[in-house]
Parts: C-alpha cells; sequence; structure tokens
C-alpha cells in the first residue's frame, strides 16, 4: 500500500488549463497514486482544447461565476460519484488586459470578479459539494507564499489571496459543526505556469524570488502538486486551516 492510501479515492480537480498548470501537476500526482481523479473545466471551449490531455478521463463544465453552474456540476456528479474524498481548487482570476496600474487605479468590477473566482467560489463550491464529501474528506485550494508585501505587478490578485487564506479558516470551522472536512492551501511561491505569464513584469519577480530562496532554485509546480497531495491524503489528519509552503 501507498503511503499516501490514496487509492480508488473520488478527487474533484478543478482549474486544469493545460498540461503547465498547478492542478494538471496535481492530477498526474493523484493518479499516480492510484485516485479517481474527477475534472472541471470552465467552459466547452476549454475541454475541447484539453480533448488530448484528459481523452478518457471524466470532464463536467462548471463556470464558478455562475451558481446553476455549481448546482449542475453537484447534480451530475451526484449520478455517478456516490462520494468525494477530496477536492482540488485551483482556480483564480485578474483581469491584466489592461497592463499595469497603480493599485488605487483598481476598478470596481476587476476586483470584484478576482474575489469572485478566487475567493468565493470555494465557499460556493464547498456549500454546494458538502453532503456529497466523505466526513473526512480534505479541500484543497492554491494560494501565494505570503499576502504581507505589496508585489505591485501582482495587484489586486494579493488582496484576493488573502480573502481566499481567511476563508480557509473560516470554512474549517464551519465544517467542524457536522463533519471532519479538512481546509488547507498549497503557498508556493512564483511558479512557471501559462496562468503567471499573463501578470505583467512576472519573469523579473521570478527571477529575483529565485536568487531569495534558500536553495537559490525556484520551487516547480511538481513539488507544489507534491504537498497537495500530501494534504488530499489522510497522512496529514491533523492539518486544518493552514497555508504549506
Amino acid at each position: 500500500m501507498s503511503f499516501l492510501d490514496l487509492k480508488d479515492k473520488n478527487i474533484l480537480v478543478l482549474g486544469v488549463a493545460n498540461k503547465k498548470s498547478v492542478a494538471w501537476h496535481i492530477a498526474k500526482s493523484l493518479e499516480e497514486e492510484g485516485a479517481n481523479v474527477i475534472f472541471s473545466v470552465r467552459s466547452e471551449d476549454r475541454k475541447k482544447s484539453l480533448d488530448k490531455l484528459l481523452t478518457g478521463k471524466p470532464v463536467y463544465i462548471c463556470d464558478v461565476e455562475k451558481p446553476e453552474d455549481i448546482e449542475n456540476l453537484k447534480t451530475n456528479i451526484s449520478k455517478k460519484y456516490n462520494t468525494l474524498h477530496g477536492l482540488v481548487h485551483s482556480i483564480a482570476f485578474a483581469n491584466y488586459s489592461e497592463g499595469l496600474k497603480p493599485f488605487h487605479e483598481t476598478l470596481r468590477k476587476d476586483f470584484l470578479q478576482s474575489i469572485d473566482i478566487s475567493c468565493y467560489s470555494l465557499i460556493a463550491l464547498s456549500d454546494s459539494l458538502k453532503f456529497l464529501l466523505d466526513k473526512k474528506a480534505s479541500v484543497v485550494t492554491v494560494s501565494i507564499s505570503t499576502t504581507r508585501m505589496a508585489a505591485e505587478n501582482y495587484g489586486y490578485m494579493a488582496p484576493a489571496k488573502a480573502a481566499l487564506d481567511s476563508t480557509l479558516c473560516f470554512l474549517a470551522k464551519s465544517f467542524s459543526t457536522f463533519s471532519e472536512i479538512r481546509f488547507n492551501s498549497i503557498n508556493p511561491g512564483l511558479l512557471k505556469t501559462s496562468a503567471s505569464s499573463g501578470i505583467p513584469g512576472y519573469i523579473d519577480s521570478f527571477l529575483h524570488a529565485e536568487k531569495a530562496t534558500l536553495r537559490k532554485k525556484a520551487l516547480t509546480t511538481q513539488e507544489a502538486a507534491n504537498a497537495a497531495a500530501f494534504l488530499l491524503s489522510e497522512r496529514s489528519s491533523g492539518i486544518n486551516g493552514q497555508g504549506v509552503i
């Protein structure tokens, strides 16, 4: 038996965009451990773009900005699976289409959309799926290494992630009234993903952060995924409401 004991566990992974995604690396790690990975992607177009990557795998559509999509996700998954043993929330969005702006010029609609997708979606998904989740299930989201430092080019995504970090604690407390479901996050530093490449000035920030690490080498996406797999397993049963790495 594997140390993580994830064989035959049903784990829903949201947020795969391509093979560089944190969500994809987590999913691969889970599959290597024998877990049954269920995928949810934002749109039919995204599903089509992932045809080669997700061929033969269960894939559902859920745009987390639409409450009806979240409800349909629960309904459709429950038709095939009686229980979910884990949930991976690897979803975040900030509109950088107009380039880098001073933080005080952040548009209300962009800020609220970022909070909705990056943070509130975890609350909505957890609530919708609460009775489908095993009583000892593990929920893992993806945050950032720190929200105490104002990296100007990261803009309003940092406040959104700060809200996400706080949300973990409140969800853990709220769910403790009827279950042992745990809520944790992996908080890696800068990673080489397609999503991060859309952040203005990201490469300079990545190189600077790499030099600041003790080992002088950036964290890899696979290392972040390994931490997530551990948090999804019962080997991490004593960890709740925490951010790791």
